[in-house]
């Protein structure tokens, strides 16, 4: 159930009976030739809603712009800071806990957000949990099979391949076709959580916006044996969260 497509009086039925709530946290940034610019909100919001209904469960509006500063070198990345994205998200959090909705787990779907949630504290009497839809088991599982190391840290092959099955696909040009640099084990480290440099630094090292991942891996078959794997992990997931 979509929050935004409920009337209240639905609302309040729900609330006599569970207090469990999803939100998802996304970005709007380039995701190299072949992505879409909304893919980690398009990832994260279908996977939460999808879970929602497994769960019996109402996924609320989530957040598409977010902080991504290191790709604003890139046409159609638009980045809000920091700051501004763990305010908006505390005062929702805090209008839901107000309403009833007292188990909020957030879907997150882009690796700048983590540090800002990190940092989020929920009123008192209330339960947050955030997990990326990348963090569980049968998810990893499949992203190793399908594409090693050549997952990378950005446009990956796995979210490319989600947008596919959900939206469209678009065809890898020639360039695209041919791998990225591979990225070593101390870089990944070093830059997980999305800690990229300058902005035109950063489009200077990686031009076509790929930081190691060959997205053109990806397909929509794929993308839907990881959108529905990723969907059923976190509807447990939320179960277990709700129980606690």
């Amino acid at each position: 159930m979509k929050l935004d497509h409920m009337t209240w009086l639905e609302v309040e039925a729900y609330l006599a009976q569970k207090n469990g709530i999803f939100l998802s946290t996304g970005s709007m940034e380039q995701h190299g030739p072949m992505g879409l610019i909304g893919t980690d909100a398009l990832c994260a919001s279908a996977i939460a809603e999808k879970a929602a209904d497994l769960a019996g469960a109402i996924c609320a509006p989530g957040f598409s712009y977010t902080p991504a500063p290191f790709n604003t070198a890139f046409p159609g990345t638009v980045s809000i800071s920091s700051e501004l994205f763990l305010t908006l998200v505390s005062e929702v959090v805090a209008g839901l806990s107000a309403q009833g909705f007292t188990r909020i787990y957030i879907v997150n779907g882009h690796g700048a957000n983590l540090v800002p949630l990190a940092q989020l504290t929920p009123p008192s009497g209330t339960l947050m949990r955030y997990r990326s839809w990348w963090d569980f088991e049968p998810v990893n599982v499949l992203r190793k099979d399908y594409y090693g190391d050549w997952e990378g840290m950005h446009a990956t092959p796995s979210e490319i391949a989600i947008t596919q099955a959900l939206h469209r696909r678009i065809e890898a040009s020639e360039t695209a076709k041919q791998p990225p640099r591979k990225l070593g084990p101390d870089y990944m480290r070093a830059h997980s959580g999305d800690r990229h440099g300058p902005p035109d630094q950063h489009r200077r090292d990686f031009p076509d916006g790929r930081v190691g991942s060959h997205s053109a891996l990806a397909t929509p078959e794929h993308g839907r044996q990881l959108f529905e794997a990723a969907a059923a992990a976190i509807a447990e997931d939320f179960g277990a969260f709700c129980r606690s």
